[in-house]
């Protein structure tokens, strides 16, 4: 059963997500409220980036800061640590004090240069092979009590839907403007056609052949010749017209 914490996180992401331009302003957006919610559970300043796995390696998607963005950077340079681990293991994963934790020197030497004394990686299963993780840091060792880790947790449990939708929406505008750009790239070629096949008085598919040695012999893309001639031809920019 949900608390009120839980209810007011929920409702927090909710609108992040409504007034959100993208996913990457979402997440940033995101990795703000965790650092919040987690430091007022610490009773100290704890800083938050967001690790994104969609396809292949990890990389840092934002941050609470900049200075966040930057520490997530150090991990993914080094190449291993809490987050990284947290995503590839899909549990918590904790540097209770970097100055004693022998599993990842690089990453300790670089934290502690950067006043870091503990961290904590926690994982967003998405949907499918995609991944996320909030990856925390904080200025003192032993910041992640028992209850700062049930918070940054059941912050991430709060997370994981809204996080899913948002990608899911994302996806779905990826996907719409990639029709868009296809759309158009068709419609400059079938009107290079046309005008081919009207100054040639020829086929279709000689009109096509005509277009694509052309674009061969100028290494160029197909629908950019077209589209250079159509633009040549009408003065304008090619346009295509579609309900979206």
């Amino acid at each position: 059963m949900l608390n009120a914490a839980d209810n007011e996180n929920n409702q927090d992401l909710q609108d992040l997500l409504v007034g959100a331009g993208n996913a990457v302003e979402f997440l940033s957006g995101l990795s703000g409220l965790a650092a919040a919610a987690v430091s007022e559970a610490a009773g100290d300043a704890i800083e938050c980036a967001v690790t994104l796995k969609l396809r292949r390696r990890p990389a840092t998607a934002a941050g609470s800061s900049e200075r966040a963005v930057e520490l997530d950077h150090i991990e993914q340079a080094v190449g291993d640590g809490p987050c990284i681990r947290a995503l590839q293991e899909m549990t918590p994963v904790i540097i209770d004090d970097v100055s004693k934790d022998p599993r990842w020197p690089p990453l300790n030497r670089q934290l502690m240069g950067h006043n870091v004394h503990s961290t904590l990686g926690v994982p967003l299963e998405i949907s499918g092979d995609a991944r996320a993780a909030l990856n925390f840091f904080a200025t003192r060792p032993g910041a992640f009590t028992a209850d700062v880790y049930d918070k940054a947790v059941g912050f991430a449990a709060a997370a994981h839907n809204t996080l899913h939708l948002s990608v899911r929406i994302d996806t779905a505008q990826n996907r719409a403007d990639d029709l868009e750009a296809a759309l158009e790239s068709r419609t400059a070629i079938n009107l290079a056609c046309g005008v081919i096949m009207a100054q040639n008085r020829c086929s279709q598919e000689q009109a096509m052949a005509i277009l694509t040695k052309v674009s061969s012999n100028r290494n160029r893309k197909l629908r950019d010749v077209a589209k250079e001639l159509i633009e040549q031809l009408s003065g304008s920019t090619v346009q295509t017209h579609f309900d979206s």
